[in-house]
């Protein structure tokens, strides 16, 4: 490797490590400024707290009455994981369907699914609004999860990847006697493990982060998720930046978690989505 390639590398490498700051460095400081008293804050002396303080969650967590935040929480886990399953499921389905199974007019179908990817999602609000209150689901989980339950971009994604895997695996589990379906559970779902698992974490952030949706179709406290009642929280308590700061923090938590256990699967299921046989 000659020097014009080695600068060139390690200038790369100092532009990534950069942009990853710039991107990191707000989160940070959020999760350590809510270990931070009120007076810390107000009065700003450094980046790292001079006294830790657990003050703020304690007193988040230590009123359910005034601020359900165990009930945000279990409304955001069960509507996520909810919405999740369902993508996974009808998405894989549709996909297969349009990639393996040569039906007839399939590219048109794939194409138009495509083409609602262009779509702005607000425009959709007003007649789905009106569709949910005809079927009487607003202000349920329902009128999240059932909308929610397939998109377009996990048709695409799925539809790439399963054209890349080799027929060859079909048609022998076809001699041995399997049907479609069984060729779709038996050889296909186990060899998309890192499509799928890219799919479920995009979608489940997706759903947890979902603010409109929530904000729009329900109307009791107790049935929001979390993106909407930290944003409750804060319209009350805009002058406690450590007790907003805390409840950003319980939000944001989940998510990091989930994407630190399967953040492998996102590039190789995306780079793997574009092979083709």
């Amino acid at each position: 490797m000659n020097n014009t390639s080695k600068f060139n590398r390690r200038l790369v490498e100092f532009l990534v490590i950069a942009v990853s700051v710039i991107f990191v460095a707000p989160i940070i400081l959020v999760f350590l400024t809510s270990f931070k008293p009120d007076a810390e804050i107000i009065r700003f002396q450094g980046i790292m707290p001079i006294e830790w303080t657990l003050g703020n969650f304690r007193e988040i967590l230590g009123a359910p009455e005034e601020i359900p935040i165990f009930r945000w929480l279990f409304n955001s886990f069960l509507i996520s994981f909810s919405v999740t399953f369902l993508v996974l499921t009808v998405s894989s389905l549709a996909a297969y369907g349009l990639a393996r199974l040569n039906l007839p007019g399939g590219r048109i179908l794939f194409f138009l699914i495509i083409a609602t990817l262009m779509v702005p999602p607000q425009i959709l609000l007003v007649p789905v609004y009106l569709i949910l209150n005809t079927l009487g689901w607003l202000d349920t989980p329902l009128a999240l999860i059932i909308p929610a339950g397939a998109g377009a971009f996990g048709v695409f994604l799925l539809h790439q990847f399963f054209k890349g895997i080799p027929k060859d695996l079909e048609e022998a589990a076809a001699i041995d006697g399997c049907s479609k379906l069984g060729i779709y559970w038996h050889v296909i779902l186990p060899l998309s493990k890192p499509a799928l698992a890219t799919l479920g974490i995009f979608t489940f952030i997706g759903s947890w982060n979902d603010f409109m949706g929530p904000l729009i179709f329900l109307d009791s406290v107790e049935k929001y998720t979390l993106p909407v009642g930290i944003a409750l929280f804060q319209t009350s308590y805009y002058a406690e930046y450590g007790l907003t700061l805390a409840a950003s923090v319980i939000c944001t938590l989940p998510v990091i978690v989930v994407f630190l256990f399967f953040h492998k699967y996102i590039i190789r299921g995306i780079a793997m989505s574009g092979l083709k046989e």
